[in-house]
């Protein structure tokens, strides 16, 4: 009784959007669940206003902007992840060609193959799928292609150039988290920002860009103050961490990590993570870091998995491409 009188109440003042995300607690009180920060649906905005832009571009007398995207061996989600890069570049306006190589391809074999592309002016932007079979070193190869063409931001230049707040190629992933909370007005200046997860490829460039600042020459900084934390923070100063923070970036790859009982009351949780998981009825799932239903009751918005950062990764993917033709090519 005292439940359906609260929804009555509670109906008469929110607006449609804020009803469907209303519920009743155990205690019988309304409560309005997390904002949902949809990727899906930012990304598909983004790559609309890009599409326009590269048409615009062709029209003034340019040639599509050119990617080549390399994978080796027989991973089915990384076959997964170019084909959808694939279809991408093509819905935006993007010449696009997936490189296969089969997973005997010898690492001396694969720096050459990318030193040739690095050669061909017609090829603007290059990436290697990864991971890459055993015996190549990952960091030699992301090594080997031109800086200028590295659309996945993965070489020690731009790595460098980014640490150093400059101008340059951003990590699609790491850029797409910072594009999400600039689009959805999260407020970050003065903030405190929470990064779980350190890869050089992730959870490093997030925090690089959460706490440079806004007034740098890259124009990416976000002014908060972040901590870091990683497999070896103990849990109790994980949690406490968490708990502090306005803004949490979780990128693991271990489901439910961030439980409600870590977030505070409103905080934003950006959930990079995404792990394969069977369900209980042995069907595979794909779920992030973060434990959605229960936080999504306690957060003040939060991302889904799927539908969250990884297509907004992809959207950030082809901005790089055309950014990159833009420059080797002078406009």
């Amino acid at each position: 009784m005292r439940q359906s009188i609260c929804l009555r109440i509670v109906s008469t003042l929110l607006n449609t959007t804020m009803r469907s995300h209303t519920y009743i607690d155990s205690l019988g009180s309304a409560r309005i669940m997390a904002r949902v920060l949809d990727g899906k649906a930012l990304a598909k905005e983004i790559k609309d206003e890009l599409k326009i832009k590269i048409l615009d571009w062709i029209n003034i007398g340019h040639r599509a902007p050119s990617l080549r995207c390399i994978i080796v061996g027989n991973d089915p989600a990384s076959h997964t992840y170019v084909k959808n890069k694939i279809q991408a570049a093509s819905d935006v306006g993007i010449e696009a060609e997936t490189i296969k190589y089969d997973e005997t391809f010898t690492e001396d074999a694969l720096i050459a193959a990318i030193e040739s592309l690095n050669r061909d002016k017609n090829v603007d932007g290059i990436l290697v799928q990864l991971p890459l079979p055993g015996g190549i070193d990952e960091r030699k190869v992301c090594n080997t292609v031109a800086p200028e063409k590295d659309v996945d931001g993965f070489h020690i230049t731009n790595v460098g150039q980014l640490s150093l707040d400059m101008p340059t190629i951003v990590p699609a992933t790491a850029l797409a988290v910072i594009e999400m909370l600039k689009r959805f007005k999260i407020e970050t200046f003065g903030r405190n920002a929470v990064v779980v997860g350190r890869s050089k490829n992730v959870g490093m460039p997030i925090a690089m860009m959460l706490h440079s600042d806004g007034n740098h020459d890259s124009g990416l900084g976000m002014d908060a103050t972040v901590t870091i934390c990683h497999r070896y923070t103990p849990a109790e100063q994980l949690e406490l961490h968490c708990r502090n923070a306005d803004i949490i970036v979780t990128a693991t790859g271990i489901p439910k990590l961030i439980k409600a009982n870590m977030v505070k009351p409103g905080a934003t949780i950006i959930d990079v993570g995404i792990t394969r998981v069977q369900s209980e009825q042995g069907k595979t799932k794909l779920v992030g870091d973060v434990d959605y239903d229960e936080v999504s009751k306690i957060a003040g918005a939060v991302t889904p998995v799927p539908g969250g950062v990884g297509p907004m990764t992809v959207a950030m993917l082809m901005q790089n491409t055309f950014q990159a033709a833009q420059k080797q090519r002078g406009s």
